[in-house]
């Protein structure tokens, strides 16, 4: 073995350090703020989170739906949420028949209503299917959100209410980052809709 192994694990973890410290500046505080509100109010209103992305970001809108649809750390009543990455036929079959890039844009069209918010991942900011959702929930008039990396890509304040960039061109570090915004977000509505609406 060439590295040395503790050098290595202490390296890779002072960039998670570092990429930590710059993300949650006063800039990016705001906008995970704002999220939240956002977020909370759709829950409150009796709506849905839709939530989704592709490999690694698809498995963390299964996770965020879990938190909110289970329990994050309090026992509560259940929240309304989807990751729209589950439903093998609806996705093969929108794949098959209209493109990978409309998958998650036509189940958007399909359960969509005033009031939800479309949680879109994407570390690239490239995802033509993550695009298409958020662009196609905008004409609907709800609420997007976008989690993306240092290169925001073609997401666009047009289309995307809120766009959270993670100071990294790494995607690994990116998506670690996502999961802690995720868990942030979680927990801060659970506790609140705990405190005020038991």
């Amino acid at each position: 073995m060439h590295m040395n192994i503790n050098d290595f694990i202490k390296d890779r973890f002072k960039q998670r350090k570092d990429t930590l410290n710059n993300l949650f500046d006063f800039y990016n505080t705001e906008l995970i703020s704002r999220a939240i509100k956002m977020i909370y109010c759709s829950i409150f209103s009796d709506r849905k989170i839709m939530i989704f992305g592709n490999g690694g970001s698809a498995a963390d809108s299964q996770h965020m739906a879990a938190e909110f649809v289970n329990r994050f750390l309090i026992n509560r009543k259940p929240l309304a949420a989807v990751a729209l990455t589950t439903d093998s036929s609806v996705l093969t079959s929108i794949s098959n028949d209209f493109g990978y890039s409309q998958i998650f844009s036509k189940q958007i069209e399909a359960i969509g209503q005033l009031g939800d918010v479309a949680f879109g991942l994407t570390t690239s900011g490239n995802s033509e299917n993550v695009i298409s959702a958020l662009y196609t929930a905008h004409k609907m008039n709800i609420k997007t959100i976008a989690l993306t990396g240092e290169k925001d890509g073609k997401l666009h304040n047009d289309f995307c209410d809120i766009i959270i960039k993670v100071p990294s061109n790494h995607t690994p570090i990116i998506q670690e980052m996502h999961i802690i915004i995720i868990h942030s977000i979680c927990e801060y509505i659970e506790k609140e809709l705990v405190t005020n609406h038991n």
